[in-house]
Formats: C-alpha cells, sequence, structure tokens
C-alpha cells in the first residue's frame, strides 16, 4: 500500500521530496490508513452507496472510493503545477508573444517620448505674436528642424520634432493668415502647450510593467514604443491530447453502434484557448500498449487522456499510472457531471488529467483539473471569482457540486436545458458555466460562474 503522493511502486519510505504537492494534498487529507492506488486523494464524507448517479465500479466502489470536494481539487491542480522543474523563460518576437506572462520586468530602453514632439497639427510659434511662417514646414519622421527665432512660427504635424527656442504650438483651429501672410493667435497662447516633452511618459530605464504582466495588444504597443523588438516570457505549457475508445468514428454519421468523436475536434482548440500550445493528438483506441508507450514517450507539459478513467474491461488508465509509477493526486472528483477525473504526476516536470469520455462531462474535468494546471504553468493570475443570480432554479445533487451550462441575461444567469453528461448542446450555447452547490440553488440566489475563455476575452485572442 502506499501513503497519498508516494509515488506508486516505490519501495516503503521512498517517498515524494516536492514540498508543494505535499502541501496541496494535505488540504485534503485525512488521518487514516495508507491508500491503494485506486482510492483517490481527498477527505470529506465518502459518497453512500448507490447514491444518485453515483458509480459502483468492482473493487473500486461507491463506498470505497474518497472523491475530492471540487473545490479542494481545482486548488491541487493549480498547486501541483508548481512542483515540477522550473521552466526556463524564453525570448519570443513581440508578434508571438501575445497571451504569455512576462518572465523579466519591461524597463524603458529610451525616454518617451525620445524628442520634444507636437501633440496637434497647428504652427509651432516662437515668442509673442503674430508670428512671420517659414515657406517650408516640419513633419514627422524628418530630421531636427533649424531653431526658431523670436516672432518666427512654422507649419508642423503631430509627432513632428519640435524646432529649438519654440514656445508653443499653436493649433490649426486656432490660428489665422492674414493678408500679409502672418500667423495671429485666436485664443490666448500657453508657454509649452500642445508640446510632448521628452521623458513625459517615462525615462529610459523606468520599469514600465512587472514580472507576471499579461501580454496583451497594448503590452505590445508599449514594448514596440519602448524600443523592443523581442520580449523574455514563460513558455506556453505543451499538451497533448490522446483520444481513446474503439467506438469513435473520425467522419460520417454514427452508425453499428460506433459514434462521433466529439473530443477530438473540441479539446485541441479549446486547450489553446486555455493558453497551451498543443503537440499532439493520437487516437489510441482501446490498447493499453499504446497508451504506455504515448505516455512514457510523450515530452508534453500535460497529457490529457479522454475516457478509459473508470474501472470497465477496456479502461486502462489506472493500470497504465500504476505500472509507470505515477503519483495519483487527485482520483475522482465530487462534481456531476465528470466526477471519474483523475489528476496524475507522471514525471517531475509532467502531468495527466484523464477527463471522463461523455463529452460535457469532459468539458467539466477540463475546467476543473487541466485549466487551473495550465494557468500555474503559464504564470497567469486566477480569475476574481465573482457570483450573479440565477434567474430561474437549478436543480443539485445531493453530494456533489454541479456545473450547469447558463447564458447571461441582463443582471442574472439562466441555466440552459441539454445539460446531461454527454450531451454538448447547452455548452455550445452558454456564456458561462453556474457552479452549483450540493442540494441546488433557489431562483435568485447567487452563484459562482466561470466563464468560457472565448466568452471571457474575445475569440479572436483565444485562439492566437
Amino acid at each position: 500500500m502506499t501513503a497519498p503522493g508516494t509515488r506508486v511502486g516505490a519501495s516503503a519510505g521512498d517517498t515524494d521530496d516536492d514540498l508543494d504537492v505535499e502541501e496541496a494534498l494535505a488540504l485534503v487529507r485525512e488521518p487514516r490508513e495508507p491508500r491503494e492506488f485506486g482510492e483517490g486523494v481527498g477527505g470529506g464524507q465518502t459518497s453512500p452507496p448507490n447514491a444518485p448517479g453515483e458509480h459502483a465500479h468492482g473493487g473500486r466502489s461507491a463506498h470505497q472510493h474518497r472523491a475530492t470536494p471540487w473545490p479542494q481539487a481545482r486548488e491541487i491542480a493549480a498547486r501541483a503545477a508548481r512542483s515540477g522543474a522550473r521552466r526556463a523563460p524564453v525570448s519570443v518576437p513581440l508578434a508571438d508573444a501575445l497571451g504569455l506572462a512576462l518572465a523579466s520586468p519591461l524597463d524603458a530602453l529610451t525616454d518617451l517620448p525620445s524628442f520634444d514632439t507636437s501633440a496637434m497639427d497647428g504652427w509651432a510659434v516662437a515668442g509673442p505674436g503674430p508670428w512671420d511662417v517659414r515657406e517650408e514646414g516640419v513633419l514627422a519622421g524628418h530630421a531636427q528642424p533649424e531653431p526658431l527665432t523670436d516672432g518666427e512660427a512654422v507649419r508642423i504635424a503631430t509627432g513632428a520634432r519640435i524646432p529649438a527656442d519654440t514656445t508653443a504650438v499653436l493649433r490649426s483651429e486656432h490660428g489665422r493668415i492674414d493678408s500679409q501672410g502672418r500667423l495671429h493667435p485666436t485664443r490666448e497662447v500657453v508657454h509649452g502647450q500642445d508640446i510632448r516633452p521628452r521623458g513625459q511618459e517615462c525615462r529610459s530605464g523606468d520599469q514600465l510593467l512587472s514580472v507576471g504582466t499579461l501580454v496583451t495588444p497594448a503590452v505590445l504597443g508599449l514594448a514596440a514604443a519602448a524600443g523592443y523588438d523581442t520580449v523574455t516570457v514563460v513558455p506556453r505549457p505543451r499538451a497533448e491530447v490522446l483520444i481513446l475508445g474503439d467506438e469513435l468514428l473520425t467522419e460520417g454519421l454514427p452508425s453499428e453502434g460506433r459514434i462521433r468523436d466529439a473530443l477530438g475536434p473540441m479539446l485541441p482548440p479549446w486547450l489553446r484557448a486555455l493558453g497551451a500550445e498543443v503537440t499532439a493528438v493520437r487516437r489510441l483506441g482501446d490498447d493499453a500498449k499504446a497508451l504506455y508507450k504515448a505516455i512514457t514517450s510523450s515530452g508534453a507539459d500535460l497529457v490529457i487522456t479522454t475516457g478509459g478513467t473508470a474501472s470497465g474491461p477496456v479502461d486502462h488508465v489506472h493500470s497504465t499510472l500504476e505500472r509507470i509509477g505515477a503519483a495519483l493526486l487527485v482520483d475522482g472528483v465530487k462534481v456531476r457531471p465528470g466526477h471519474p477525473m483523475l489528476l496524475a504526476r507522471t514525471q517531475q516536470n509532467q502531468h495527466l488529467v484523464g477527463l471522463p469520455g461523455n463529452p460535457l462531462a469532459a468539458v467539466s474535468g477540463l475546467l476543473t483539473l487541466a485549466e487551473p494546471l495550465l494557468r500555474t504553468l503559464a504564470a497567469h493570475p486566477a480569475p476574481e471569482p465573482y457570483a450573479v443570480p440565477l434567474a430561474e432554479a437549478a436543480q443539485g445533487h445531493p453530494y456533489d457540486t454541479r456545473l450547469i451550462p447558463v447564458v447571461l441575461r441582463g443582471d442574472a444567469a439562466v441555466p440552459l436545458h441539454y445539460n446531461g453528461p454527454a450531451m454538448l448542446r447547452g455548452i455550445a450555447a452558454a456564456d458561462a458555466l453556474a457552479v452549483v452547490p450540493p442540494g441546488g440553488a433557489q431562483r435568485g440566489e447567487e452563484t459562482e460562474l466561470l466563464d468560457l475563455p472565448w466568452a471571457a476575452a474575445g475569440i479572436e485572442v483565444c485562439f492566437t
């Protein structure tokens, strides 16, 4: 038997020396006998035998299985990602940095602006008016113009260098030219008006943004303005998807007992929306040898499997994890749909999330375990939790959290139908998932929401 956090297959006393994982496991650990591999890591009440919706899988029956409460499972996943070897920062061109986190401060490489510039189209003027106007104007992008003398003005464009000895910039709409070609102000001229002085925004060496800042389009613009061609960032986590199941078709209509694979098309873009680089999608069927080879040869930070997490005759995920000596961190979560999900550490710097085979249950596993883990790997901050009232009552599970697709209408969340474990019709129309506590939630009761990444940030941003 092995204690929680011990690598399966290790000798007695050969325990994990990783404090972060141990701390995470302590969140849900209760004093009890050491567990076998098949038992879930996590405390809380054991679901009674044959509870509604509960599975009794042979040797891992409901009364033996200790599933992890949903909030704690998410925290374990987030903390588990801190346990691996530190991922080296990388330098990438600005065009490739969107959505990544800065791994070093963004310090100004120059003064901004780097010279005095005009903030408006108009005239650069020297001394009090009226002014004689030079024949040739000053445009942006040109070399330093000749200095002005008192009583002299020159046409100037926005962003152009200010001539030396300029008093102010007179906007085009605030000046008039008389018949002798002299410029007169139509309102008072204030010294320094509409001039952006050198260093107004920052001085060379100033810290513009700190480590951990998410690279947005505005950050890219600031970095470019400050003189950067590349930025140092935390690299995207690499994810590999292993599609299990002999019953899956990749094209055409379901027939002869076989069904279309919904997870193969859905998971890679969803993982990219969560910030991962999907390195491979492999279809393995129900082949234990192929699963073992795929996991042990993967160089990804996160391996995702679909199906095979229960104890059926062709469910090989648990036995494969045991064979490779993986540390099982979460084995079942008290959430519906998606109860038989799991999280394991397969190497020091690699984790595996086993998703249930039913499509909406797989989405639940993705948001419960994969999202927090990927977020931590990418050094992204956890989103601030928020709640909105329900427009109508939501039925709950007696013992487990429920995740229900909702749409947002005004200041309320409307639960959607077609929210069974095998259904995608509800989530396809949803803005978010409502986190319904055990026992359900009444109409008007505030309920936590999990945003879908494209609803929160915009589809064009998410899938770059």
